[in-house]
């Protein structure tokens, strides 16, 4: 499925490109981590949506966006066990 998020003018496109990275992905991901951070996302679905293929991939991304949680209780680590098949393990 495809979102369109965003309509705003070239010259701000612009000047937040010159920032770098790639605008998409960045929307993406500011999207992705909010919805992470209120509860809406499991940290399975968050590694899912942007293409992790390892936890440690996702523990760096939450990290670099200060986004690091306590450890897991046992229900957590249940429940990323159960997600497992679905991200293909």
């Amino acid at each position: 499925m495809n979102l369109t998020i965003f309509k705003f003018p070239t010259s701000f496109a612009r000047d937040l490109a010159a920032c770098g990275g790639d605008l998409s992905r960045r929307a993406l991901e500011g999207f992705a981590l909010e919805e992470y951070k209120s509860g809406r996302l499991t940290k399975a679905a968050l590694r899912r949506l942007l293409g992790f293929s390892t936890r440690d991939q996702l523990d760096g991304f939450l990290k670099a966006h200060a986004a690091v949680e306590d450890l897991p209780t046992m229900a957590d680590l249940e429940r990323e066990r159960e997600d497992m098949p679905g991200l293909g393990f």
